[in-house]
């Protein structure tokens, strides 16, 4: 028989519950109840103090990129060796170049973690690309572990996300306009003008995840997902949001 082990943490819980709970065998009974009640005061704060955020312990920890196979494994990266950090582990050219929209969405996102960045490791941030051609759009999708702060670098793009109660909410953004994806919410975008559109996001996580809602249902090029496109745009192009957009792309939905 297998018996799943305590961690130190949850031991030394249990440890100061047992002595507080005792420490009134001996009294009465009125006793006994407020040493329980005590006991459930302490381990909550306890609880939260242990749960909270806590800051890194050094200045910086890039990632360390052995290239070797990993054999341990735990929340986050390894770090450096301090005295091997060098100003280069702060920087990426990885988003000067625009990605291959030649696909069926006409868009492409370029996502950097720590693991591509080693600089962004124990930080909590991750950064992304995302290029639409005319009429491209990213169809809806969310990030369980993170909120997006979208920045329209170039053109126009409409933003939009879908809340538990499922209210739409977008706007329409032109160059320098910010919008804010909150965590866990489906959101999407399309291109709204006659140019590339160029944009730039800040995920609150070094690992934000990425749930799609028709990579994960549909065929890729499927009619299903014409069909949402085509919701899409119609939904949009009701709110008045896109007035000058073409869908010449989109002419076969």
């Amino acid at each position: 028989m297998s018996i799943k082990p305590f961690n130190r943490y949850s031991f030394t819980l249990c440890q100061i519950y047992q002595y507080i709970t005792t420490k009134g065998d001996n009294q009465p009974k009125t006793g006994r109840s407020d040493n329980r009640a005590i006991a459930v005061v302490v381990l909550d704060a306890l609880t939260r103090i242990c749960l909270a955020d806590s800051d890194n312990l050094q200045d910086a920890c890039p990632t360390a990129t052995t290239g070797q196979q990993q054999t341990v494994f735990f929340n986050g990266l390894p770090c450096k060796n301090p005295t091997n950090i060098i100003a280069s582990d702060f920087k990426t050219s990885k988003l000067n170049h625009g990605g291959d929209t030649d696909n069926f969405f006409r868009s492409s996102t370029t996502l950097i973690t720590a693991a591509d960045f080693p600089g962004l490791n124990t930080l909590g941030l991750s950064i992304a690309r995302t290029d639409l051609d005319v009429d491209g759009m990213v169809t809806p999708h969310a990030h369980p572990r993170a909120s997006e702060m979208f920045f329209v670098r170039k053109g126009a793009v409409v933003a939009g996300f879908i809340d538990t109660k499922n209210q739409v909410f977008q706007k329409l953004l032109k160059e320098g306009d910010v919008f804010v994806f909150p965590r866990g919410l489906l959101h999407f975008c399309l291109n709204a003008g006659y140019e590339l559109a160029v944009v730039f996001s800040v995920l609150n996580s070094q690992n934000p995840g990425m749930v799609s809602v028709t990579d994960a249902m549909f065929e890729p090029e499927s009619d299903a997902i014409k069909m949402l496109i085509g919701r899409i745009i119609s939904t949009t192009l009701g709110a008045n949001l896109m007035q000058n957009v073409t869908l010449d792309g989109f002419h076969h939905l």
